[in-house]
């Protein structure tokens, strides 16, 4: 005699469940993964931030600390014909990475830009110091 499993409703429902969009989130751990380097004296900075709009990402820079932070909010919902909602889901999620890039780093000198869901930022190495014009001071 051959055993053969009887499939049940409850695992068609578990199988929903773990089918959810939810799931498929990236992991925290797997978020803002960055590549740092330098060239030219200047620093370059590739953030994977792949499912966010460019619009959900902000760039701040705030005593000396450049920070990025990301936030994604999103709503499913399924109706029968009677339009009875049938199914809703609700995903929230949100990162943030911080940087020190010294105190002498103004929001003038990075560059941003985001495609692909790699956000790209360039900014001078704040530990060369760029050579002033030599200002004179009138005497009174």
């Amino acid at each position: 005699m051959r055993y053969v499993p009887v499939r049940r409703n409850f695992e068609d429902l578990l199988d929903d469940v773990f089918n959810a969009p939810m799931f498929d989130a990236p992991a925290a751990g797997n978020l803002m993964k960055t590549d740092i380097r330098e060239k030219d004296g200047k620093y370059m900075l590739d953030i994977e931030l792949p499912g966010f709009k460019k619009e959900d990402i902000k760039v701040a820079l705030k005593d000396g600390n450049l920070t990025i932070s990301a936030s994604h909010h999103e709503t499913q919902e399924e109706k029968d014909a009677k339009g009875n909602v049938v199914r809703q889901e609700r995903y929230s999620g949100s990162c943030s990475r911080s940087f020190y890039v010294g105190d002498s780093m103004k929001e003038s000198d990075i560059k941003a830009n985001y495609a692909n869901g790699e956000l790209k930022l360039e900014m001078p190495n704040p530990e060369k110091k760029v050579q002033e014009e030599e200002k004179y001071i009138a005497i009174e």
